[in-house]
């Protein structure tokens, strides 16, 4: 019996978020892939993560299937692919005012077309070892929180992540997402730099007081792409410390109730 040598992809892996999902699952994987489209950030990352054989880089482009064609191309001789983790995304404009079409057009190619796309590029290895898919959407796809574009775009793909579920269950496949809450990125430091307080500021809608981590978010993404998740496919785990259970303020205002 062949015996392949287990690998993860990892996309938009250069960010915050991708990297610690990358650390995650090197314990139980022989290869991490880390994608991205910046070579020097991908660099960078993998320098942060310490280096090492278990770590590959390569550039491509998500939303292109030509890239992304290649891109399994040049790992088919190094094993197959048991978890995919579409985690490449960004947002843009904050309001549907702002949004212009080529926003919305660029919003929904990278945050959902492009994890169909990889999905499909992968399908062939995911078949063959019962992989796992884990697709990183948002709380935003749950409820209105600003960045519309992005925001429907990861309401697409929470729907997406239900449709390979329901589909290629019958090959072992399972696909779930995580949808993060605020998570101290990258993509929040223009925020911070407008206001310093702004993480401060935002405590106060989390249940918990606080907001995730990305090593909460990889942690997530661990438990889903495991054995312990086998049973488990077509769920949406958001990872918001209860932001969207509710609001407490909220609550007392409605009940008037010291309690909350």
């Amino acid at each position: 019996m062949t015996t392949h040598k287990r690998i993860a992809v990892v996309t938009g892996a250069a960010g915050d978020i991708g990297r610690a999902i990358a650390a995650r699952l090197a314990a139980s994987h022989d290869i991490i892939v880390l994608v991205d489209i910046d070579a020097g950030a991908l660099e960078s990352a993998v320098a942060a993560l310490g280096g090492g054989a278990a770590y590959v880089t390569m550039v491509a482009d998500v939303t292109s299937a030509d890239s992304l064609k290649s891109m399994t191309d040049q790992l088919e001789a190094r094993g197959k692919v048991v978890t995919l983790v579409n985690n490449a995304g960004a947002a843009r404009a904050v309001s549907l005012h702002d949004t212009t079409p080529e926003i919305w057009r660029m919003d929904s190619s990278l945050n959902l077309e492009a994890a169909f796309l990889t999905f499909r590029a992968f399908e062939r290895d995911l078949k063959e070892m019962q992989g796992s898919v884990v697709n990183i959407a948002s709380v935003n796809g749950m409820a209105v929180f600003g960045h519309p574009a992005y925001s429907a775009a990861k309401a697409g793909l929470i729907h997406l992540t239900k449709l390979i579920a329901v589909e290629y269950g019958k090959f072992g496949i399972r696909a779930n997402a995580v949808a993060p809450g605020t998570v101290r990125t990258q993509a929040w430091e223009a925020r911070a730099e407008a206001n310093p307080n702004v993480f401060e500021e935002v405590k106060r809608w989390y249940a918990l007081r606080r907001i995730a981590t990305t090593h909460d978010v990889a942690n997530a993404v661990h438990f889903l792409a495991s054995d312990q998740a086998a049973a488990i496919t077509g769920v949406c785990l958001p990872v918001d410390c209860g932001l969207t259970a509710g609001q407490a303020e909220l609550a007392h205002t409605f009940s008037q109730s010291e309690h909350y």
